[in-house]
């Protein structure tokens, strides 16, 4: 009788142990979806109806903001006159950012500005993704130093020009400036082409601006994606 009890258990335990080891397993293993990197979405940082989300600064006190920054037909519209910037209120550190630019008159100069800091002034601490025309994909440090700077040692604005020839569509056509900024690196494409690289970068996280610096430009599809 004994014998035959320990020969039923043996079986019992053979049959009933793997499942609860499976149970065990599973509880003790993280689910896919919580060890997966979570997938970072787009964000629209201008909703093509308003300036909901971005701070205006002009250098001219008594200057009508609403006269230098518009909305007109699903894009942002700047005067270029007085100097200043529209920047977001929410500041970022890692990202790729997506924006599409237009000269609708004479080109002159503006600029993306990226992880600006929160003060008030016409050239804040920051690094611009120049749009000077026929000079976008040059790199400039306001105050701010990164490796491949080129101008004289002291100088407020740090430049590295772009690598290759301009590649700007004709004003009046839009163009795509894609920037990814991700720790103290930051590159910077034109129209699909990697015209820009600056390492060790002073500033690693702030605002994103664009500048008003000269005549009538437009923006639109400002978008930007957090990065790990």
């Amino acid at each position: 009788m004994n014998r035959r009890l320990s020969l039923l258990l043996v079986l019992a335990l053979t049959m009933i142990t793997p499942a609860a080891w499976s149970s065990e397993l599973l509880a003790a293993a993280p689910s896919e979806s919580l060890s997966a990197p979570s997938a970072e979405k787009p964000i629209a940082l201008f909703n093509g109806k308003n300036l909901d989300g971005w701070h205006i600064y002009l250098e001219d006190k008594d200057a009508d903001p609403k006269e230098v920054w518009q909305v007109r037909d699903g894009a942002i519209w700047c005067k270029g006159d007085p100097i200043g910037f529209l920047r977001t209120t929410q500041e970022f550190t890692n990202f790729k950012l997506t924006v599409e630019w237009k000269w609708p008159e004479t080109p002159t100069n503006s600029g993306v500005l990226l992880r600006m800091s929160n003060e008030d002034t016409t050239f804040p601490l920051c690094i611009e993704a120049q749009l000077k025309y026929k000079q976008a994909g040059d790199v400039v440090g306001m105050d701010c130093d990164f490796n491949e700077n080129q101008s004289k040692e002291g100088s407020f604005f740090r430049v590295a020009p772009r690598k290759n020839d301009s590649n700007e569509t004709e004003p009046g056509e839009w163009n795509t400036y894609e920037i990814i900024c991700k720790g103290d690196v930051i590159e910077i494409s034109v129209n699909g082409l990697l015209q820009n690289k600056a390492t060790g970068v002073c500033v690693t996280k702030g605002f994103v601006g664009l500048q008003s610096e000269g005549s009538p430009i437009m923006f639109r599809n400002i978008k930007l994606t957090p990065l790990k």
